[in-house]
């Protein structure tokens, strides 16, 4: 069984413990022996990072674009082959793995394009003779968490402008999936990433993240994961001075008004609900539909969900993969119960039992329920909708934002006057009309409002609000 290492200072270090890394699809498959580190794996790695800082800080624009770029390239001709890992490690269908891979290679090549678009500003002062610039320095050392559920294109959001702007990282990746940031490392390291620039600290998130979190050398964190654990990483660097970034859940709406176009509601909400087992911090978890399409709606939902086929993410047949494990499968399940107990009817949810030992499940819709009810408050992360009845627009948008998150949030309507309306009223950082809640592109900004996001957004030319300081300059010029 091949073993994978940590990467610190451009050398491959083992850490003395390993961790397999099954296929939940088949828990038979172990896919490899990933390294565990600890505290002492964080400092060595936070050391190198520094002692590489200055060096990579003070690097050409173009030096970091090729980098970025050779990352990017070699992520796409590797997609397929990448993508089956990540399909084999988190369990999306072949499919979704090999785009999520495809998007990670865009990701790269466009903060490639960015490192040669670094601009500041040059003004006039109010005083006489003066000259003011503003400009853009790297953060310092940045501390990289990442979650399981995607598990290359996070890394590489997080990854690509962290490097673009000068910053050197300290990557630790979901203990669940650390084979696609293991490759991510691998590439950067075969496309001249400096020693010490990228580091790659595998383990688990109490002890390597907490030590990440908490490291004098770390100048700031970007965490995506559950919200309990980013309250906790907010406080901590708070109190320790660092800038922090957090993406953390989503209880996401889907709105659906009577003169919406039937088939396009139906294909939006079964996406959106339950396309990548429901693993995505956007999913559509609440359908909020009035009542004059509610009846058409729920029958022709529930119809085509029930005939989603359930399987092998390696399978090309196969449209919902396996739950990532057997803790979030019985999570998923106990809020079926739950649901079962709140909700007027419950169809699917049931676990399956696929002549392979992996954790699937079928998806479930949950029907005749209230918002204030348990399963429309908590966030589920599995392939589960509730179906809540709303007397009409006003109703629906009220209970679309009666929620503590406002990550995503979704409208399904033919009147350009209820879109407007609402894309202007979501209490939420994005928006989309007929369209899933999840699903966004890589060069725009992606993150929420309320519990969901904290700090400046990812992606996009917003990315720089995170990775770079502001620094204002005058000289005296008389």
């Amino acid at each position: 069984m091949k073993k994978h290492d940590n990467l610190i200072a451009g050398q491959w270090v083992s850490h003395g413990n390993y961790q397999e890394n099954r296929n939940p699809s088949d828990i038979s498959d172990v896919i490899g022996l990933y390294s565990y580190g600890d505290a002492a794996a964080v400092d060595d790695a936070v050391a190198a990072a520094r002692e590489a800082l200055p060096a990579w800080a003070a690097a050409t624009p173009q030096a970091r674009h090729d980098v970025l770029e050779k990352t990017g390239r070699t992520l796409a001709e590797r997609a397929e082959e990448i993508g089956r890992l990540l399909s084999r490690e988190e369990g999306k269908t072949l499919a979704e793995g090999i785009g999520e891979t495809m998007r990670a290679a865009q990701v790269f090549k466009f903060f490639a394009g960015e490192a040669l678009r670094q601009a500041g500003e040059l003004t006039p002062s109010v005083r006489p003779e003066i000259d003011v610039e503003i400009t853009r320095e790297p953060v310092g050392v940045v501390g990289l968490i990442t979650p399981w559920n995607f598990p290359i294109a996070i890394p590489a959001w997080k990854t690509a402008p962290a490097l673009a702007y000068g910053n050197c990282v300290v990557l630790k990746p979901a203990d669940l999936t650390p084979g696609c940031a293991h490759v991510i490392a691998e590439i950067l390291q075969e496309s001249g990433c400096p020693d010490g620039v990228f580091n790659l600290v595998m383990g688990r998130g109490s002890t390597v993240g907490e030590a990440i979190v908490t490291h004098p050398g770390v100048d700031a964190v970007s965490f995506t994961g559950s919200a309990a654990t980013g309250q906790h990483i907010a406080e901590t660097c708070g109190r320790l001075r660092k800038k922090v970034q957090l993406e953390m859940g989503g209880k996401n709406p889907m709105v659906v008004l009577d003169d919406a176009d039937l088939p396009t509601a139906v294909s939006g909400c079964l996406n959106g609900t339950f396309f990548s087992t429901g693993q995505r911090c956007t999913a559509s978890s609440r359908l909020i539909v009035t009542e004059g399409i509610h009846d058409a709606f729920v029958e022709e939902l529930a119809k085509q969900m029930l005939a989603l086929k359930v399987g092998d993410a390696l399978d090309p047949a196969t449209q919902i993969g396996p739950v990532v494990d057997g803790k979030q499968l019985q999570s998923n399940l106990d809020y079926v119960e739950l649901a079962r107990q709140e909700a007027h009817e419950v169809i699917g949810g049931e676990r399956l039992s696929l002549g392979k030992q992996g954790f699937y499940q079928a998806p479930a819709l949950f029907l005749g329920t209230s918002n204030d009810m348990r399963i429309n408050r908590e966030e589920i992360f599995g392939p589960c909708g509730s179906i809540i009845k709303a007397s009409g627009y006003e109703e629906a948008l009220a209970v679309a934002n009666d929620t503590e998150f406002g990550l995503s949030a979704g409208i399904c309507t033919t009147s350009l006057k209820a879109a407007r309306d609402f894309r202007r009223r979501a209490e939420a950082g994005m928006v989309m009309v007929n369209l899933p809640t999840a699903g966004v592109d890589y060069h725009v900004p992606f993150g929420g409002r309320k519990a969901s996001s904290f700090g400046p957004r990812e992606q996009g030319r917003y990315a720089a609000e995170f990775y770079t300081t502001v620094k204002t300059s005058y000289v005296f010029a008389g």
